[in-house]
């Protein structure tokens, strides 16, 4: 009697897990299609955010190489005229330097667009040191708080690096992209140029 439950009970769950099987799979199916989908319909639109940044943003002041203070309002409207591409970084980052190759690439292909570091480094001293070490160009600024910073908070700043693309009157275009080669931050750009 036992070892016909036993069989009954085992017969049981392979019927189960034989449907468990296909229903995993069908389900596989509609989420890879619909991916794909998402991926198309992103690859045709671009949207542009035109939004302006927040008060607390724009009001946040930052040091440059050479010790002088400048608010993020001023260092945007330095740049009106032309695309900005805005890199929060800091040394400690694999990622951030991970990702200075493609964001160089980035430089190269679009040469006209501004390009503009903002550290978050835990030292002046590291920060200046992987400027030079990685030889970054663009211009410079660091900010003495953390991630979970002012600052951070009023960006959403969830990881780093974070680019942030800004079109030539200085609103948000793009708000995120956490690698330099993001096909959407360089549609972005494409959209911005001259």
């Amino acid at each position: 009697m036992k070892k016909i439950f036993l069989t009954a009970i085992s017969l049981a769950f392979v019927a189960v897990s034989c449907d468990t099987k296909k229903v995993d799979q069908k389900i596989s199916e509609e989420i890879k299609e619909l991916k794909d989908t998402l991926i198309v319909k992103q690859k045709d639109t671009v949207y542009l955010h035109n939004e302006q940044f927040a008060d607390v943003t724009l009001n946040k002041e930052f040091e440059n190489l050479k010790g002088n203070k400048i608010s993020f309002k001023d260092l945007i409207a330095k740049h009106k005229g032309s695309p900005i591409v805005i890199d929060v970084w800091a040394s400690w980052c694999p990622d951030c330097i991970k990702g200075f190759p493609e964001l160089k690439k980035l430089q190269e292909k679009y040469p006209t667009t501004s390009y503009v570091f903002l550290s978050l480094d835990k030292t002046k001293d590291k920060w200046k040191e992987a400027i030079k070490k990685y030889e970054l160009v663009g211009e410079h600024y660091y900010l003495d708080e953390k991630m979970s910073g002012e600052f951070g908070k009023s960006i959403n700043l969830d990881w780093i690096p974070r680019y942030i693309v800004v079109d030539t009157k200085g609103n948000i275009a793009l708000q995120k992209a956490i690698v330099a080669n993001d096909s959407l931050l360089k549609q972005t750009l494409d959209k911005l140029q001259p």
